[in-house]
C-alpha cells in the first residue's frame, strides 16, 4: 500500500513511520509536515510546508494512495477552545475532505484520544472538539477509523517532542510494566499503534468498528506483530 502520513515528527507519528518503513506491505510513505524529519529511507518521501493541508502544494494526487494516517495534534493545556479547534478540527477536516472527495476507497485513520466526547456536549473542551472532529470524519465518504489510545508508551527509541511528556515518561517508565500487568490494555506501545494502523488499512482485516479503543488497538497491533 501507499501511505500519506501527517505528523510524523511527533511521538505517535514517529512510531507509525517506523512501522510503515519496516512493513513489507507498505510500498511508499509520503510524510507531510511543518518540520523536517531528519530521516532517509528508500520508501520515504517528504514534503515540508507551513500548511500541511495544502495537498496541491505537496503534489498529492489522492488516487495514488491507499491510506492516510493523521497523527497531527497538540495538547489542549493552556489553549482557548477557538485556538484548539483551529489546530484540531479545522486542520484535520481541511485534509480529510479533499481526500475523501477524490478517493472514496481510501482508508483514513485519525488519532483521537480515550475520553473523547461523541455527544459534543460535555464539560471537557478537548473532548468536545475531538468528538466533533470524529463525528464529521465518520460522515465523509471514505473508510474512516478513529483511534482512541489511552497511555502510549514510546518504544524502540521513539521520542516525545513535548518536553513535559518526555519528563513524565522518564518518571513513570519504571511503573509501566506494573500498569500493564494490572491493566494490560491501558498501555499501548508506540509500535503496536503503528502496526494497528497498517492493519486497518489492510484488506481482509477483521475490525470491530470505526472507533477503536485501547484493547482494539493492542489486538490489531499484536495481530500484525504475529505476521511480521
Amino acid at each position: 500500500m501507499n501511505v500519506i502520513l501527517f505528523g510524523a515528527t511527533g511521538m505517535i507519528g514517529r512510531g507509525v513511520l517506523r512501522e510503515c518503513l519496516r512493513d513489507d506491505s507498505v510500498e511508499s510513505v509520503l510524510a507531510i509536515g511543518r518540520t523536517p524529519l531528519g530521516v532517509t529511507h528508500p520508501k520515504l518521501r517528504e514534503r515540508v510546508q507551513r500548511d500541511p493541508s495544502d495537498l496541491a502544494a505537496a503534489g498529492v494526487d489522492p488516487a495514488d494512495y491507499d491510506a492516510a494516517f493523521f497523527c497531527l495534534g497538540v495538547s489542549s493545556v493552556g489553549m482557548k477552545e477557538e485556538a484548539y479547534r483551529r489546530v484540531t478540527y479545522d486542520l484535520t477536516l481541511a485534509v480529510a475532505r479533499p481526500l475523501a472527495a477524490a478517493n472514496p476507497g481510501m482508508t483514513f485513520v485519525y488519532v483521537s484520544g480515550e475520553g473523547t466526547d461523541s455527544t459534543e456536549r460535555g464539560r471537557s473542551m478537548w473532548a468536545r472538539v475531538k468528538g466533533k472532529t470524529e463525528n464529521d470524519l465518520l460522515e465523509l465518504p471514505f473508510r474512516a477509523y478513529m483511534f482512541r489510545p489511552g497511555i502510549v508508551q514510546p518504544v524502540r527509541g521513539v521520542p516525545s517532542k513535548t518536553r513535559l511528556y518526555r519528563a513524565l515518561y522518564a518518571v513513570t517508565a519504571p511503573l509501566i510494566p506494573l500498569v500493564r500487568r494490572v491493566a494490560p490494555n491501558l498501555v499501548i506501545p508506540s509500535e503496536a499503534l503503528g502496526r494497528a494502523m497498517i492493519a486497518v488499512a489492510t484488506p481482509g482485516t477483521e475490525i470491530p468498528g470505526h472507533i477503536l479503543r485501547p484493547a482494539d488497538i493492542n489486538r490489531l497491533g499484536g495481530a500484525v506483530t504475529r505476521h511480521n
